[in-house]
């Protein structure tokens, strides 16, 4: 089952970044569209609950849950009068244009009005206003059956449960919440919502991507559906492109840290101290790329430990100056490493010269790590590994580290050297006419070593 659902999540996911295509420098910044999860199944199958389950385990992302109760027709003064008769569970039921209206605009990054439908009534008695988000999840019995909402969604899960579990669930939920007596419950069951199910929900089925059995209660499915969202969320449009691009795992702390770095009122002595954690959390990330081989040492109790050892033969590139800052970062992790140096100059948008470099005589036999905190339009950064690769290093042995990279650069890089690793903590969305990285950092190096006397 775990591989059916993996398949299925990875197939729907792929699908929703499949549209965002590299057309040279064409491409300034994406526009991050929310991620759309549809959630149907039969009456009290637990979905709501999984919906739950899934925002808690998403806490850091921005998550909306939308119901597709919210929907119900108005019921006319004729129709109030044989409420009993009148079936919930018919495609009918709901206002469909308007629930498409709402769910196209939150896609579109709008905010939107959600009707409140008392069920006791059956009269919308207000509403509330639902902003734009990362992940978007309509739940709802028949969300699946509607094609135009359909095909806004990026992954449908059904959630299968048994149909005597159900049938329990509702009537403690319609006697509890709706003020129904259980006769009427089990009237309204056999009459409408059980043949509604055969002829809609169920054969709705064959459109989800993942199938949940047992509801709520199968940890192990919801877990790996968080598990994929979040890894998929954290990924930009550019690493679907450029296979070769790795951008750390963002955390609360991470981004902290961006904040104050990126902050303009943030004193000199702050800027290098949060600077150097990142740049240190990029190095260790860059060196996980690097080829290990398995070595077994005994402990200082005689035990035998299967570790790794990682190749030593190894040097570091800094594009002087602002590369210079990663170079402690470099040595604090790597004892002894080399550091070589590459100073190219020209103007942002001119093409770069060759000033001076100073590299290991042996570097073609090395895996290089080069270093330069921001990339913009990758000008510089092409020069320096096309200067590598000439003194014979091995395109695939480049690892490129950086903290902020704009698309500009990496569609530079990556597009000129595929073959090559580039490591970054973020993504950001363009380059301003003056060839800036927006919404940037400002001029690192100036910051960082405390040149730019325009600053406190």
């Amino acid at each position: 089952m775990e591989a059916q659902l993996v398949n299925g999540l990875t197939k729907s996911i792929e699908e929703h970044f499949q549209g965002h295509k590299a057309n040279g420098s064409a491409i300034k910044v994406a526009n991050k569209q929310p991620f759309v999860i549809g959630v149907s199944g039969g009456t009290a199958s637990g979905k709501t609950t999984v919906c739950d389950m899934i925002i808690s385990q998403l806490h850091n992302k921005r998550v909306v849950l939308v119901n597709q109760d919210s929907f119900y027709q108005i019921l006319s003064d004729e129709n109030l009068k044989q409420v009993k008769r009148y079936n919930f569970d018919h495609p009918d039921a709901f206002d469909s244009d308007l629930l498409l209206s709402c769910m196209e605009r939150l896609k579109l990054g709008q905010a939107v009005d959600i009707p409140i439908y008392d069920f006791k009534t059956h009269k919308r008695t207000s509403s509330y206003k639902v902003n734009p988000s990362d992940v978007i999840i309509l739940e709802g019995i028949l969300v699946f059956h509607e094609p135009r909402v359909r095909d806004l969604m990026n992954m449908k899960i059904f959630v299968d449960t048994d149909s005597d579990l159900r049938l329990a669930r509702r009537i403690q939920r319609d006697t509890v919440e709706r003020g129904r007596d259980i006769q009427s419950v089990l009237n309204q069951y056999s009459e409408f919502v059980k043949p509604g199910f055969e002829e809609f929900i169920l054969p709705s089925k064959k459109y989800a991507d993942v199938i949940i059995p047992c509801g709520s209660d199968n940890h192990v499915a919801i877990d790996l559906i968080v598990q994929h969202i979040r890894t998929k969320l954290c990924q930009h449009h550019l690493c679907k492109i450029y296979p070769n691009i790795s951008v750390i795992h963002s955390t609360h702390q991470i981004r902290e840290m961006h904040t104050l770095i990126r902050d303009v009122r943030t004193k000199k002595h702050d800027f290098i101290f949060y600077a150097d954690r990142l740049i240190r959390l990029v190095v260790e990330h860059g060196l996980g790329h690097l080829p290990f081989t398995e070595k077994q040492i005994t402990t200082p109790l005689g035990s035998v430990y299967s570790g790794v050892s990682f190749c030593r033969k190894l040097c570091g590139v800094s594009i002087i100056r602002s590369g210079e800052s990663m170079e402690n970062a470099l040595r604090a992790c790597c004892k002894g490493i080399k550091i070589g140096k590459i100073l190219i100059h020209g103007k942002r948008n001119d093409p770069r010269q060759l000033i001076y470099e100073r590299l290991p005589e042996d570097i073609s036999g090395r895996r290089v790590l080069l270093l330069d905190p921001v990339l913009a339009t990758g000008n510089s950064a092409v020069e320096a590994i096309s200067l590598l690769i000439n003194k014979g290093v091995q395109e695939s042995n480049i690892i490129f580290l950086n903290l902020i990279s704009s698309p500009d650069g990496l569609h530079a890089v990556c597009k000129k050297f595929p073959k090559l690793r580039v490591v970054t903590s973020e993504i950001d969305d363009l380059l301003d006419k003056d060839s800036r990285v927006l919404p940037g950092v400002g001029e690192f190096g100036d910051r960082y070593f405390g040149t730019d006397v325009t600053r406190p």
